[in-house]
């Protein structure tokens, strides 16, 4: 296989800025756990043997949506970005569900070295995975932090997948520049940011036999959706994350937190779309900070 190429430090008139170079150059460690005969890849950033949070990304996503993130929301934590299964570089599997993609999240906490019970941050479909997580092990989160996930309605990759306009049959590009020009996000939205498109884009394509093609298994969206009820299971400590643009409208976000026992905030990103981390990273990772500062020294309410 080969190796990625390297970010360009322009993308027309918009110049990379020095936070986001210094983001992705910053050291991070490699890992494989096994989760029911599967390898699961992740990525950790910081020190082991400390506190530490989870990143999931979204359907047919991978780790690397985080790179530009997980450096800069807990430098002093222990900060783990996984590929579930059937993404990125992680093993595939006949079926995925969404349980089990919950178990892979508490393996790579485990197996990456985080200290106790750790904080998952869930973009998207992920944030089902890490609902179901906190329903199924909530005493083995310290809590979960949900990015612009609508739960009353299916995630807009599961909308793309069933209606065909997405997430087909993978096709494989004759080079790499091909392959980048049909990168798209779901939904598209045009103010992503150039430098974080570009990067994403060049970290969602692996090289095999013929060309380039997606690294994601179609296969991920055969599944059943989880429904609200799973938001009144949940034990630990919850926090909505939507965006100004995004999917979670005010109405999803006031019916989300309505089951969740009316003690999970909803907090608004402004001027971002659903994928947050392409056009909003600084005010997604201040929010994330200020929010888990509070939840080090805050008690939290009971649900119910």
């Amino acid at each position: 296989m080969g190796e990625r190429p390297s970010l360009a430090c322009e993308h027309g008139d918009v110049q990379t800025p020095e936070w986001f170079l210094d983001a992705l150059a910053t050291p991070h460690a490699e890992g494989h756990v096994s989760v029911d005969n599967c390898p699961i890849h992740y990525f950790r950033w910081g020190p082991v043997g400390k506190p530490g949070i989870v990143l999931v990304h979204g359907g047919a996503a991978q780790a690397h949506w985080w790179d530009h993130i997980a450096p800069l929301i807990a430098p002093d934590c222990c900060v783990i970005a996984l590929d579930m299964s059937g993404h990125g570089d992680s093993g595939r599997r006949d079926r995925y569900p969404t349980s089990t993609w919950a178990r892979e999240i508490l393996a790579v906490a485990e197996h990456g070295g985080v200290a106790g019970p750790p904080v998952v941050v869930a973009h998207s479909m992920g944030g089902w995975v890490a609902i179901t997580a906190a329903a199924e092990h909530g005493d083995r989160l310290a809590g979960i932090v949900v990015l612009d996930s609508p739960v009353r309605r299916p995630a807009p990759e599961e909308d793309a997948h069933a209606e065909g306009a997405a997430f087909g049959p993978l096709r494989v590009y004759s080079t790499l520049e091909d392959g980048l020009s049909h990168f798209r996000t779901v939904p598209d939205q045009p103010t992503s940011l150039p430098y974080v498109l570009d990067h994403i884009a060049r970290a969602s394509l692996r090289e095999v036999e013929g060309g380039w093609s997606w690294k994601f298994d179609p296969r991920i969206f055969d599944r059943p959706i989880p429904t609200g009820d799973l938001l009144r299971q949940v034990t630990c400590r919850v926090a909505l994350f939507r965006s100004q643009f995004g999917l979670v409208t005010p109405d999803i976000g006031a019916y989300m937190y309505e089951q969740l026992g009316r003690v999970a905030p909803v907090i608004e990103v402004p001027l971002a779309h659903h994928h947050v981390m392409l056009d909003q990273p600084l005010p997604l990772i201040t929010g994330l900070r200020t929010l888990l500062a509070d939840w080090d020294h805050s008690v939290a309410q009971r649900h119910g």
